[in-house]
Order: structure tokens, then sequence, then C-alpha cells
């Protein structure tokens, strides 16, 4: 089988940037069942389709990784091919994870990992890796609303020990309204 090229991979699935958050996805499921925001959990506030998936690209590009965020629903993460990227978890108590997704299951790498709603994710190729494949799917379905960025200032003041990962995957918003990544406050 030939060796798949990022910019094949990008035309094939037809990958776009993920504003914010970072690196390359596109939705390839959403469901057409809506459940009604009177029918779940409080933490919900808008109605939701009940799953959704997206493909997820990241690359060697210094600005493509996955930004830190959280969302209000479990996250399924599924790697389908590349190199390894680390997924960094910021926990609800303090503590933190860090999670090696790729395909050497011996390694103790993850083809499947479930973040839990309410922690903050981030992740990137671990150093010399071209690119990773990733999905993931949630149940309800992720809508926009459901996105909370994270603030570099108040992540490094509740996870002072995670410094070091906080500035390599926080963007911060520059005086002229652009983004700017990887830089201490």
């Amino acid at each position: 089988m030939p060796e798949l090229k990022v910019d094949q991979i990008i035309q094939l699935l037809q990958l776009e940037p993920l504003t914010g958050e970072g690196g390359l996805f596109r939705q390839s499921y959403r469901s057409s069942d809506s459940l009604p925001a009177a029918g779940l959990p409080a933490r919900y506030s808008h109605p939701k389709p009940a799953g959704t998936a997206i493909y997820y690209l990241l690359t060697d590009d210094i600005d493509s990784f996955s930004a830190l965020h959280r969302l209000p629903t479990d996250e399924i993460y599924h790697f389908y091919l590349g190199d390894p990227v680390l997924l960094t978890l910021l926990l609800p108590d303090g503590d933190s994870r860090q999670v090696l997704l790729g395909q050497d299951l011996l390694a103790g790498q993850h083809v499947q990992y479930v973040v839990p709603a309410g922690v903050w994710q981030g992740s990137r190729l671990l150093p010399g890796g071209a690119f990773a494949l990733l999905g993931t799917t949630m149940a309800p379905g992720y809508t926009d609303e459901d996105y909370q960025a994270g603030n570099q200032a108040a992540l490094l003041r509740a996870y002072p020990g995670q410094a070091e990962v906080i500035y390599q995957l926080t963007r911060v918003e520059k005086k002229d309204g652009g983004i700017q990544p990887n830089s201490p406050v």
C-alpha cells in the first residue's frame, strides 16, 4: 500500500483549519436526532445532536497542536494513523495525566481513549513526528457552545506544576486581536 502524504490526507478527507483550537478537521457525522436541553443534564443550555464525530489531523507545523480546552461531554479519541500524539489532561482536582495515543499497543500507546467531561485537554505530536490522523466522537454531540478555550494565566494559577505544558498548549491573544501560539504571559 502506498504511503499517504499529509496533503493527500487533507484533500481526501476535505480537512479545514480548526480555528482557535488548532489542527485540521472535518465533521464526518452529526446525528439527525436532536436532544432538547430540558432532557439533558443541567450543564447543557442548548439542544444537542444525539452524537457527532470528526476527523482531526495534527502535523509537524509549529502551530499544529490542540490548544487546552474543555468540553461538557466525554470525548472519545480514536487513533487512525501516523505518529504518536501526547494528550495532556489537567484534572479538576489539580492533578494531571499524560496519555500517549498511537498504534504501538505493546509500548502502552492507546488507539482509543476517553477524556472525561470537564477535564482540560490539549495535544501535540511527539517531537520528530510528521503527522497523526485521529478522530473523536461525542454523545450528546458537539455544538460550538460547548468549547471552552483555556486561558493561559488562569491555567498557570490552577496548575503551577504544569507551566511548561500550559505554555506549549495555549494560544495568547495579542493586542491587535490576533492569536499568538506558545507564548508565556
